[in-house]
């Protein structure tokens, strides 16, 4: 069979190109023949329509909102996650190659496909977090170059260069502030050109969150009042929950909106004028009327009690982050503790961010450092993978991880997760900080305290070898083969 797919993950950096490599792999293995669209960071080299129209079934792998998910309309689908893809991308092809045979049986001789036949829906649960990850793998570019901008503007202008460019008092110095854009370079400096360019990237973080949550549920038509509730978000100072709500009351707005039926006369005007004025208006007036001022009291307490933090219940918060980011290897979960990070790095708590990062460069670095020391206990490609995991881990991209996880979870997951929580506790522990929210160990030198950091970074991925170590020796029975040994066998068989 002629099959195509889609996949996408939230950051569209590592797990949309394993799932498409691993899909194409598959269909190969089982003999059929698939294209793969993959919508990553680096944009998407999109299937053409005589790919799509020759297609038996299509495959959606994604974790976030498939862009352009008309062209597909009338084929047999099927849908999953990338980690599904990633693990069990024979099952899907066998799924989607079912569903194709079970449209083919029901449709007409003469008759086109039927719509969405075999079409495998996903649950509220699934589709909430399809949303809220559409609207992070959104932000995450602005957050990147924002607080990197930022960063470096302190490394080279020092402390005083935020109240130098914004006004205010500084080590008993007044400063007036910039008036003028016009006037920011000769006044400031580079060094004032970079943070009032990231200071704007980062006012910029929850109304995009907002703008693709509401895209992600209604399409285009969310965007608008998403943005315009993620601004009046900003405005109250609701933060990044009230981005969340705004976001998801947008798309609601929207989607219902869309529901209505009106004259084929006024059809036209509908998505262009009658939707985004009344979507407008109704996020707007709930956002300031009704939902803004309760949720920004409670980001308010969340950002106090951050700042708050100290001792035990920091290295707590930093243990329980760092699990997070090694449970599930770049996915929902981490991703989660990763936006909790990036929230506090926005309300200027930095130590956050270090512990989550920390944690996100241990699982790559633990399971390399195994296969270095413990070669028998890894297969060839294991051992291969452990070779890439070192530069992926020292990037902070966790799902480096990813094969060892897929290839034994029981026991690599428990090991990631024990190292990411050492990870995340000792840098709490230590009270390193960190300025910018992605990089690795490439940004160094916006790190506060960074031998303390790299002490994290040490104790985890040894905790995280230690236990894969020792989860293979104590899981593995007597009679079970090693990796190598079974590597052997499956040759011997093959010669």
């Amino acid at each position: 069979m002629k099959l195509v797919a889609v996949t996408s993950c939230p950051t569209g950096i590592a797990h949309t190109y394993m799932a498409a490599e691993a899909l194409e792999q598959a269909a190969e293995a089982a003999g059929h023949e698939i294209a793969v669209e993959t919508q990553g960071a680096a944009g998407a080299t999109a299937l053409t329509a005589e790919q799509i129209a020759a297609a038996d079934a299509v495959v959606f792998a994604a974790d976030v909102d498939v862009r352009d998910k008309e062209r597909f309309e009338g084929k047999p689908t099927v849908t999953g996650s990338v980690k599904r893809a990633i693990n069990d991308a024979a099952g899907l092809i066998t799924e989607a190659v079912d569903a194709s045979k079970n449209a083919s049986k029901h449709a007409a001789p003469a008759s086109p496909p039927p719509a969405r036949a075999q079409n495998v829906a996903l649950g509220f649960g699934s589709r909430l977090r399809q949303w809220l990850m559409t609207g992070v793998s959104y932000m995450i570019p602005f957050v990147a170059a924002g607080g990197i901008l930022i960063a470096l503007s302190f490394v080279i202008g020092g402390a005083e260069i935020a109240v130098m460019v914004d006004g205010g008092t500084f080590q008993g110095t007044e400063y007036p502030g910039v008036a003028s854009l016009s006037d920011l370079f000769s006044e400031a400096g580079i060094a004032g050109v970079m943070y009032k360019i990231g200071s704007l990237a980062f006012e910029m973080l929850v109304p995009i969150l907002a703008g693709f949550i509401a895209f992600g549920m209604a399409d285009r038509m969310g965007i608008a009042p998403g943005v315009v509730g993620g601004l009046i978000a900003v405005e109250i100072e609701a933060g990044f929950l009230g981005g969340l709500v705004a976001g998801l009351l947008a798309g609601a707005v929207t989607m219902a909106l869309k529901q209505i039926k009106v004259p084929r006369g006024v059809s036209g005007i509908m998505p262009v004028v009658v939707i985004p004025l009344l979507s407008v208006f109704v996020v707007g007036f709930i956002m300031i009327v009704v939902a803004g001022g309760p949720i920004a009291s409670v980001q308010s307490a969340l950002t106090g009690w951050l700042g708050g933090l100290a001792g035990v219940n920091a290295v707590l918060l930093g243990a329980l982050l760092g699990a997070m980011m090694g449970f599930d290897l770049g996915g929902p979960v981490n991703k989660v503790a990763y936006l909790f990070g990036t929230a506090a790095l926005a309300s200027s708590n930095l130590t956050v961010m270090a512990a989550v990062m920390a944690a996100g460069m241990v699982p790559p670095l633990g399971l390399a450092l195994a296969t270095v020391i413990r070669r028998k206990l890894f297969s060839q490609q294991e051992r291969q993978a452990g070779e890439a995991a070192w530069l992926l881990g020292l990037s902070f991209i966790t799902e480096g991880a990813i094969p060892f996880a897929a290839a034994d979870p029981l026991r690599v997951i428990p090991s990631t997760v024990v190292g990411g929580a050492a990870a995340g506790a000792t840098s709490m522990a230590v009270g390193s900080t960190l300025m910018a929210p992605h990089g690795g160990i490439w940004v160094i030198g916006l790190i506060g305290n960074p031998l303390g950091y790299l002490l994290a970074i040490v104790v985890g991925s040894a905790v995280t070898c230690g236990v894969v170590v020792a989860a293979k020796h104590v899981g593995r029975s007597p009679a079970e083969p090693s990796p190598q040994a079974e590597a052997s066998t499956r040759q011997a068989v093959a010669a």
